[in-house]
């Protein structure tokens, strides 16, 4: 990628994907040690020795609703008062969340720590995406996708972190305090890193043209709304494929989440490169969920444990391989003076997603029994079909 030549923020930038691969830690650990929570939160066993699960996922969609409240002013604090301070908020965040919910005692305070998740998350997106987009600014969209690309590999290396704490007996609380504390230390980096100048690539004209006010079309509506489905699409698979591993019989369903990461780091690597060759981002956003959709099918009509890794691949390939990130990039297009409103917009759609549908899969996990999984399929199929239309109206409506 080509970056600004005014100055070098190599290790700004590094420091920024740093964030994200913690993120990527905070965002699916829950997800993969809901039996552990549930039973510290007074879950109910059943007599068949099953969990009720429900409250984890309960919590887990808080994460939503905390970046929910914030985005609408994590996006203006970013673009009035600077990346850093955005980002600067988010790492001390992270950090009272990682704490906080390792030792929360009930579901009721680990939902307040929840929240406070997912305004972390606020703050680092409208600092981390806007910020690299502004250092590479030959290839906003790949800067972005690296986001992405750094959650991977740190989602593909979390299972066999669970591995290496569980055979040293050590508690499941452990990697929430280590990844609580990098953060902490990364944020200190944050703090005394150059970051780019506002103006640095545009002098007074790009000043002229922030003063303008952000102005909403159907369009830019509907590539902000792609936010929405795409994130559907990656959050019910990410935090339910547990269970429809287990139902569909596997031994170690916690190896769905080795191939989704893996299956997310080659989509960033081949996006990259198909996009450097010409392959237009609206392209993607419909392809890619139009293999999410074939691939969503295929898990619900093949009911066996190997379908779960090949869709965990697929999935990770298809749907949490920088849909979101593209559908950020797309709509900074509309608003380019104010790339930290635009991804705020994006990310207040990924976090009605995050609430909104992980609470209905918590419905549906409560009620639905032994059919749940496949159900949150079918939920998540209709999602993604949805994204396809939403995607082609941007593409034939955009240069209107």
């Amino acid at each position: 990628m080509k970056q600004n030549s005014k100055k070098n923020y190599v290790i700004t930038s590094l420091t920024l994907y740093f964030t994200y691969f913690i993120h990527g830690i905070g965002a699916s650990i829950l997800g993969l040690y809901k039996p552990q929570f549930a039973k510290a939160w007074g879950a109910v066993v059943g007599s068949d020795g099953i969990v009720d699960v429900s409250r984890v996922v309960a919590v887990i969609a808080a994460l939503g609703l905390g970046r929910l409240i914030s985005l609408p002013f994590s996006g203006p604090i970013s673009d009035k008062f600077g990346r850093r301070l955005s980002g600067i908020i988010g790492v001390i965040c992270y950090g009272i969340f990682f704490f906080g919910i390792a030792f929360s005692p009930s579901m009721q305070i680990a939902y307040v720590f929840a929240i406070i998740g997912g305004i972390a998350n606020s703050f680092l997106d409208t600092c981390v995406s806007p910020t690299c987009m502004e250092i590479y600014v030959n290839n906003p969209s790949i800067a972005n996708m690296f986001t992405k690309f750094s959650m991977c590999i740190s989602q593909f290396l979390l299972p066999f972190m669970i591995g290496m704490v569980a055979a040293a007996n050590m508690s499941y609380r452990t990697i929430f305090l280590v990844a609580g504390v990098a953060i902490l230390i990364d944020g200190i980096l944050i703090l005394l890193l150059p970051f780019p100048q506002r103006g640095e690539n545009g002098g007074e004209k790009q000043e002229k043209k922030k003063k303008q006010k952000v102005k909403l079309t159907k369009v830019s509506f509907a590539a902000i709304m792609i936010g929405f489905t795409s994130s559907s699409t990656f959050m019910l698979w990410l935090n339910c494929n547990q269970e429809l591993g287990r139902s569909y019989g596997m031994t170690d369903s916690s190896a769905i989440q080795s191939f989704y990461a893996l299956g997310t780091a080659t989509a960033i690597l081949a996006t990259t490169f198909l996009i450097k060759k010409g392959l237009k981002e609206i392209n993607v956003l419909i392809l890619y969920p139009a293999i999410s959709t074939v691939m969503l099918g295929l898990c619900f009509l093949i009911q066996a444990p190997w379908i779960c890794l090949v869709g965990g691949f697929v999935i990770g390939y298809a749907g949490a391989g920088g849909v979101l990130q593209l559908a950020t990039s797309t709509t900074a297009e509309f608003f380019p003076e104010n790339k930290g409103t635009a991804t705020s917009m994006v990310r207040i759609a990924s976090s009605i997603a995050n609430y909104t549908i992980i609470s209905l899969a918590s419905y549906i996990t409560k009620v639905g029994g032994a059919s749940a999984p496949r159900m949150i399929l079918l939920l998540n199929m209709g999602v993604t079909v949805v994204g396809i239309l939403l995607a082609l109206y941007v593409k034939k409506n955009r240069d209107k």
